[in-house]
């Protein structure tokens, strides 16, 4: 019979923790899965844990508590490394098509948020052609901060930063090649930044919120689409 955990009075915090103290999302999973203490459960898929980790860690306090949802969800994920790298793909390609225009359209570069966007599905067979696209619009997310007024950039991105999170870092599989890696982590912060530059003092919080509002939703429907493949692929093979 494995452990009980009352998510309604549970309370996640950022970080890793001893047992039997605080919990970030992925300890809590280990728990209720009745596995050894870690933030690191061997029954969910390694790239589902990589993405709630860095955004359980990401998230104020507050926002933190959306991710309980997905505690009794993702056990018994762990469909295999196959699955895993197929998931990695598609996390990059939300990275790359979803994440990184909603900032650009918000720095004002929407023309290279329309390039994203209608880009093909990002896989291993696409993404030589993406890597070049990808560090041109790197090049002029970053022209963008420098132009940019700075007077909001602390309080902006202060605002941005839990939505430009793990998409920057958790996305990153490994199944990627370096580079593709690497650039769609630089574009998306880039972005991201640019966007707050963009952002003025008094107007920063209102006008970047509706755009991490938009990305957090996105991310739950990533990882809902992640859950689905790896225990879809579970059932067909049982």
């Amino acid at each position: 019979m494995s452990p009980q955990l009352d998510l309604d009075t549970l309370t996640l915090a950022k970080g890793a923790h001893e047992a039997g103290g605080a919990m970030c999302v992925m300890e809590a999973v280990a728990f209720i899965a009745g596995e050894p203490w870690s933030d690191r459960p061997a029954c969910v898929l390694p790239v589902i844990g990589a993405f709630l980790r860095s955004w359980n860690d990401s998230l104020g306090d507050d926002d933190r508590q959306q991710l309980k949802r997905w505690i009794p969800e993702i056990v018994d994920t762990n469909a295999g490394d196959m699955v895993d790298v197929e998931l990695s793909w598609m996390a990059l390609d939300w990275l790359i098509r979803v994440h990184t225009p909603a900032w650009l359209r918000l720095a004002g570069l929407v023309d290279h948020a329309d390039t994203l966007t209608g880009m093909a599905e990002v896989t291993p067979e696409t993404c030589p052609s993406i890597l070049p696209v990808l560090q041109a619009i790197r090049k002029d997310s970053y022209t963008a901060q420098d132009t940019a007024q700075d007077t909001a950039s602390d309080t902006a991105w202060d605002t941005a930063r839990p939505a430009a999170w793990a998409a920057a870092w958790a996305t990153a599989s490994d199944a990627a090649p370096d580079a593709a890696r690497a650039t769609a982590r630089a574009t998306a912060q880039a972005a991201a930044r640019a966007a707050a530059r963009a952002a003025a003092w008094d107007t920063a919080r209102a006008a970047l919120q509706p755009t991490v509002i938009e990305l957090q939703g996105s991310a739950h429907e990533l990882v809902g689409r992640m859950v689905a493949h790896a225990k879809a692929h579970i059932g067909a093979v049982a």
